[in-house]
Order: C-alpha cells, then sequence, then structure tokens
C-alpha cells in the first residue's frame, strides 16, 4: 500500500479524488442548505487492489447531521444518542463506553478499541485547556487521563481502512482532501490534499497499517542524500552558521531521524553544539549553531528579545481571491496563533486567545504562472508564522509553493528560504550579517 502519509497521493486516489469532489458538489447543488456552504469537511477515498471494486469513500464525522450517506462507508461504530438529563459523571462513562466500543482491526487480524489504543498515548489537550484560568499554569502542565480525544475515529482514514479490512479488501492508496467553505480557524481549503491527523488519527492508524507492505515516502528516500548537503558557512570560537536544507530538522525530534544537531555532532564528538533558533524541517537556509554554552546563552537571549533581523524569501501560490494580487507595497500581516491541540504540529489562528504574531512583507516579483516572490520579516517567532500567515484567508491568502500542511501548490520542496540574518555576536558584540546561497526556486522564471 501507497503510505496513507504521502503526499501528492498516488494517481489512482487523485483520480477518484477527483470523482467524489464532482459528486459532492452535485450534493452541494441540490442542498442549499448544507453545512458545506459555511464550513466545509473533511473527504477520503481509497483505492483498494480487488478486482471490480470501485473506490471505498468517507467523510469525517457527520455530514449534515447524519453518519450515514449513500455512497460512503458507514461509521466505525453506530453510536446511541445519550440518554436525557445526564449528569458529568454519568456523560464520563458513556464516553468511555463509546470508546470501548469503536474497534478497529489490521492486516494482521489484530483487534483494539480506542481505549488500548490511545493508552500509551500522551495526553491531548482540548481547546479549553489550552486557555486554562489560572494564571500561575501553563496549560501543557496540566495532569489529564491519557483518553482518547472527541471525535477519534471518525476521521476518514480510519473509517476506510476499517471498511476494507472487516470487508477482506486489500487497501492500495488513500487520499485526504477537503470540500466545501473554506475553515475558519485552520488553514483548510478546497483542492487540496492533507496527511491524516496527529492528533486522532496518527494512533490509530499506527495500529491499523500493521501488517501492510508500505511503499517508502519520497522523505524517507531522501533522507540519505540531505546528510551529505549540510554546509557550513562560517566558523569562528563561539559559534557556526550553517546552510540547512529542506527536509533536515534543525534538532533531534522524536524520531531517529538525522538533524543539524546531530549530524555536527557525528563529525565533533566531544564539542558542545547547540541550535541558537529553529527553522522548520522543510524550510532551507541559515541556521546558528552556538559552540560554547555561554554563547548558546547569549545567542538565545537575542533571538529571544528579537535583537536580529531575519529576512526569509518565499514563493506564494495566490487563490483566486487573494487580495496580494492588487498589494503594492510592504504589508504588515497581524494574525494571533495557537497550536492546534488535536493536529500538531498544525497552528491555528484564534483572535481571542492566539499569541501575538507580526510579520512584515515585501512583493519582489509577479511570476507569469502566476505566482509571487516574497520577502518575509518576522516581528515574532511563533511556529509556522509564515507558512500560516501566508496561507489563511485573514493573511495573505496565499500558500506558500510545496506547503503540505497548509495547502501550497505541489513542489519538490517547501519553497521557503531563511535567505538572510543579522544579529551581534554574543562574545564581541560586533554585528554579523549572512546572507544564504540563494537556492533555485528564487531564481527560476
Amino acid at each position: 500500500m501507497i503510505s496513507p502519509f504521502a503526499l501528492p497521493p498516488h494517481p489512482l486516489a487523485q483520480a477518484a479524488a477527483a470523482d467524489l469532489t464532482r459528486r459532492v458538489h452535485a450534493y452541494m447543488a441540490a442542498h442549499p442548505d448544507s453545512e458545506l456552504h459555511r464550513q466545509g469537511k473533511m473527504f477520503g477515498v481509497l483505492v483498494c487492489s480487488n478486482p471490480d471494486c470501485p473506490p471505498l469513500c468517507a467523510f469525517s464525522a457527520k455530514l449534515d447531521g447524519s453518519y450515514f450517506h449513500d455512497g460512503f462507508v458507514p461509521p466505525v461504530y453506530d453510536m446511541p444518542n445519550p440518554p436525557v438529563g445526564t449528569d458529568k459523571t454519568d456523560s464520563q462513562r458513556l464516553q468511555r463506553l463509546l470508546f470501548a466500543n469503536y474497534r478497529f482491526t489490521n492486516a494482521l487480524g489484530e483487534t483494539k478499541n480506542l481505549l488500548d489504543i490511545f493508552q500509551h498515548e500522551k495526553p491531548i489537550l482540548s481547546p479549553s485547556a489550552w486557555f486554562h484560568k489560572t494564571p500561575n499554569h501553563s496549560p501543557l502542565t496540566i495532569n489529564h487521563d491519557p483518553t482518547p480525544p472527541a471525535g477519534s475515529g471518525d476521521c476518514c482514514a480510519p473509517k476506510l481502512l476499517q471498511y476494507a479490512f472487516s470487508h477482506g479488501l486489500q487497501p492500495l492508496a488513500m487520499a485526504e482532501f477537503w470540500i466545501g467553505a473554506p475553515s475558519r480557524t485552520e488553514v483548510r481549503r478546497e483542492g487540496i490534499f492533507y496527511q491524516p491527523c496527529s492528533g486522532r488519527c496518527v494512533p490509530i492508524l499506527r495500529h491499523m497499517l500493521r501488517g501492510l507492505d508500505l511503499t517508502p515516502t519520497p522523505d524517507q528516500r531522501r533522507l540519505a542524500d540531505l546528510c551529505q548537503r549540510l554546509v557550513i558557512l562560517y566558523e569562528d570560537d563561539a559559534l557556526l552558521v550553517v546552510d540547512k536544507p529542506a527536509g533536515l530538522l534543525s534538532v533531534p525530534g522524536k524520531s531517529d531521524e538525522p538533524s543539524v544537531e546531530s549530524l555536527l555532532a557525528d563529525q565533533r564528538p566531544d564539542s558542545f553544539l547547540r541550535a541558537a533558533h529553529r527553522l522548520d524541517q522543510d524550510t532551507s537556509g541559515l541556521l546558528v549553531i552556538a559552540k560554547t554554552p555561554e554563547a548558546y546563552t547569549l545567542l538565545q537571549s537575542t533571538f529571544q528579545r528579537r535583537d536580529i533581523l531575519k529576512r526569509y524569501s518565499a514563493l506564494l501560490s495566490p487563490n483566486p481571491q487573494s487580495s496580494i494580487s492588487n498589494l503594492q507595497s510592504a504589508t504588515l500581516i497581524d494574525l494571533p496563533l495557537l497550536p492546534n491541540p488535536y493536529d500538531r504540529p498544525r497552528q491555528m489562528v484564534h483572535m481571542e486567545h492566539g499569541k501575538p504574531a507580526l510579520t512584515r512583507f515585501l512583493i519582489r516579483e509577479r511570476r507569469a504562472d502566476g505566482s509571487i516572490l516574497v520577502d518575509f520579516f518576522p516581528l515574532t517567532g511563533r511556529t509556522h508564522q509564515l507558512r500560516v500567515h501566508a496561507a489563511h484567508p485573514l493573511g495573505l491568502d496565499a500558500p506558500i509553493v510545496g506547503d503540505r500542511l497548509y495547502g501550497g501548490k505541489p513542489a519538490e520542496r517547501l519553497c521557503l528560504h531563511a535567505a538572510e540574518l543579522t544579529f551581534p555576536h554574543p562574545t564581541t558584540g560586533e554585528m554579523m550579517h549572512f546572507i544564504s546561497p540563494t537556492p533555485p526556486f528564487l531564481t527560476h522564471t
């Protein structure tokens, strides 16, 4: 089977997605009061290798108030309506009973319910927990039972695989995509393929994909090459500056994937080497590494105080209604951000509870194919700030090309590059200025 995390999906899955999109559009035309006109929904298709088996189709949760629609797989568990007048304790007991009845099978014939699947997962905070009213507590310090998040098991990928396994079908390729009006908080829009969400789906899929022979994703095949492309641009006794290739982690993560820190540590096993800041895995460009604990502390303080000038170059793919098409000069984007607790590391816009996020940008070039080359100057340093500010309808409404999380036009890489960096040296105070070698996407027309 082609991994459900592979983007873009297999052509067979893309063709099935196009067919389902036409069907859903016909449904929307016949139902002008459908929720899809106000807030779209994630849909999914699964192509199986069994002869004469049409693609399986699914939607997340309910569609217009029902779990059942012709042409779509049923829910994993037909949830009964809760009794009227239940208190909080009864509600929690009913919820655990519900989770116990959501059972998922894998290719090995093993079956687990949601409570079994999530018992060893890191607890996920509900949206309300992010806004905890006790000022001296961070939401991340709140103790929670490892209870599955609400809605687990009702997403497309688990529903499709469960139907396939329970009917003796052999999965081949899958795709999940958005149909309908854009999301008001997340960056989700029609016509874009998305990976399964990390909070609800990934733990379930980790179980369900056991026993399937998954084709390696392009990312896995590319890792070996990335390790050979890390270039040191500058070095002295206190720091070094590297040109990080897109696809390489800045610091070690949860997996065994290589990172800038780990590669340098392999080359210099007795040295102190710490990244003073971070770039997203898919972002290329300038990264500063401290070589002493003292330099690390001073550099981190510099980056936290924003005593630096950062310039990122990005190639954008505007949506038809994007206001960037009419902009001529530098503009400030002000959209507060917070992590999506159900789909880390994706971020979401939240006007009331999000942390301030400010980005100045300057249009550099409008290209014949409709793409736009811009320079970003982030005034704050939120996770995925530039990617969300570019893609969100209240931002530029122009996703970065190659952005697999926020709906950019497909490309070999995320077209976002940390191009220029100015900061005071941690020991001498001298202003350091670096410009990264230009990647191909910045010069190709």
